[in-house]
Formats: C-alpha cells, sequence, structure tokens
C-alpha cells in the first residue's frame, strides 16, 4: 500500500489489475477524458502503457473506494525535458506529476477526485519531499479543472496543441500545488 485516507486507499499496480484497466480503458465514456475514444486498450496495449515502461519512475497505482477500485492514479518525478516543456528550467526543486482517472462511472461527482488529488499531493509532499506538484488537464476538460482548482491547484502555465487526443492536438494547462 502506498497509502490511506479516509476511504482512499492508493496502492502499487500488481499482475491481476490487468483486467480493470483492460475494463476502464475500453470505455468509451472514460476514454472521453484519458486516453480518447480512438484508443480502447486491449491487454496488449495495457501491457505496453502501464506494465513494460520504459521510465521506471513511473509508479502505477489502483485507487480504491470504501474496499471497491474505482480508479488509477500514477506519480512520477519531472524529468529534465518535462521541466523544460512545463517552464521549469533551472529549477533544482523536487516536482512531481500526477495522472489519474475514476474508472468507474457510477464513482464520478461524489467528491473521490478531490479526495484522491488531495490525498496525492499529502503523499508526495510528505514522503517523497515535493515542493511542486503538476498536472497537465487538457484545457476543454471543465470537470477535471474544477476539481483541481478545489485542491489547491493552480494554473501557471497555457500549452497549446499539447497533447495528442481523439486525432488532434488538445491544449493543456500547466496546473500546479506549490507547498
Amino acid at each position: 500500500m502506498i497509502f490511506q485516507k479516509d476511504k482512499i486507499v492508493v496502492r502499487k499496480l500488481q499482475e491481476k489489475d490487468k483486467v480493470l484497466l483492460v475494463k476502464w480503458l475500453s470505455n468509451p465514456v472514460v476514454l472521453q477524458y484519458y486516453e480518447g475514444r480512438d484508443r480502447p486498450h486491449n491487454l496488449e496495449m495495457v501491457n505496453q502503457h502501464f506494465y513494460n515502461r520504459k521510465n521506471r519512475e513511473v509508479i502505477g497505482c489502483i485507487v480504491e473506494y470504501d474496499g471497491v477500485e474505482v480508479g488509477y492514479i500514477q506519480y512520477y518525478p519531472l524529468d529534465e525535458e518535462t521541466k523544460k516543456t512545463y517552464g521549469y528550467s533551472g529549477i533544482t526543486e523536487t516536482i512531481y506529476g500526477t495522472d489519474q482517472f475514476i474508472g468507474e462511472e457510477e464513482y464520478w461527482n461524489q467528491g473521490i477526485g478531490k479526495l484522491l488529488v488531495t490525498s496525492m499531493i499529502e503523499f508526495l509532499v510528505n514522503q517523497k519531499k515535493a515542493d511542486r506538484v503538476v498536472m497537465d488537464p487538457q484545457a476543454w476538460n471543465k470537470r477535471a479543472i474544477a476539481c483541481y482548482e478545489k485542491c489547491n491547484l493552480k494554473k501557471v502555465k497555457y500549452l497549446p496543441k499539447h497533447e495528442l487526443h481523439e486525432g488532434e492536438y488538445r491544449d493543456c494547462w500547466i496546473m500546479e500545488y506549490k507547498k
């Protein structure tokens, strides 16, 4: 287990979780926000993107809420290339990034995302000694941006045409929590 806070448990990704990731990442409703509806994941894609990573510093985790596996979160220290893209060149602070989604639709709009993000920020600041935690939601994703703002992240940089999503490059916001 990585951490537990209230009804949230975040644990490292295990072999058995491949089935969950395939289920969530083949659901068009989830894919609309994460990966894109044109990229439904099968077992091979899940293995490639979540288990056979070139970057071993990305820690993939399953999110449990009240004993039910409901989503995914990953965290990682920003590499130099990403720091440059995000506008953090020359900054010697410890900066972590996260990406997350709730894969079970019936758990949407219940405050679980806010609890997850605030708990992960707390873990990264207290356990990993992060000075900043950043996320890069697509600019059109109002739900994610509103959630992150409720978690005290601020929009700090606009990245035009930053992420390929459903066949086109989408604008993103760099959102930052600074301790």
